[in-house]
């Protein structure tokens, strides 16, 4: 007498095709609707999550472009492309502001001390199963080489001293957009590195 031998991918598939038979039974006695309605909820569940990586990879390399080039080369105009006009932005100092010319505006200041400050890597960039929300972290450098305006007609004098400090957006996207976006680095790391750190 032969004993007959199972290894796990075989009972594996040996379970499978007992559940197929099985769901053709069952559809013999008149659930085919049911069955009919399980695999329509799990085809919208994968269409789903397959729209929600599309519109996650498109804001994804938004987000590189974005950094990588109109903000490093300052292309203010091309900002639209991926900010709302209403857009709110989160500050690291838990400041917030409203509005694109706003933010540009903030923007083009940490430019005027700093002219060669720029973002070259995303070295984590993910986001939610919707494309929705997006995370991406980043390294900010630069040089401190022209005086920095701190009101009042005053100004700070350039230490010619480089920073590097790591930074993360967490950005909220609809229609294409960012609607709202939170920065985060550790300001006293960046004054620090600038020489101006107290």
């Amino acid at each position: 007498m032969r004993h007959l031998k199972f290894d796990l991918p075989a009972a594996i598939f040996l379970g499978v095709i007992i559940m197929v038979f099985t769901s053709c039974n069952s559809n013999s006695n008149g659930n085919s609707s049911e069955m009919k309605a399980k695999v329509d909820s799990m085809q919208n569940v994968l269409k789903t999550i397959a729209e929600g990586n599309a519109t996650l990879d498109k804001n994804l390399v938004k987000f590189d472009t974005l950094d990588f080039v109109i903000f490093t080369q300052q292309e203010w105009v091309r900002f639209h492309e991926n900010h709302s006009d209403d857009i709110v932005v989160n500050w690291p100092d838990g400041h917030h502001t409203n509005g694109l010319a706003r933010h540009i505006e903030d923007m083009k200041a940490m430019f005027v001390y700093a002219p060669d400050t720029r973002i070259k890597v995303h070295p984590i960039r993910f986001g939610n199963g919707t494309g929705e929300w997006t995370c991406v972290t980043s390294f900010m450098e630069g040089t401190f080489t022209k005086p920095m305006p701190i009101g009042n007609g005053k100004f700070i004098q350039p230490t010619g001293k480089s920073f590097k400090i790591p930074m993360c957006t967490v950005g909220h996207w609809k229609d294409g957009l960012m609607i709202e976006e939170s920065l985060f680095w550790d300001n006293q790391t960046y004054m620090n590195q600038m020489g101006i750190g107290k």
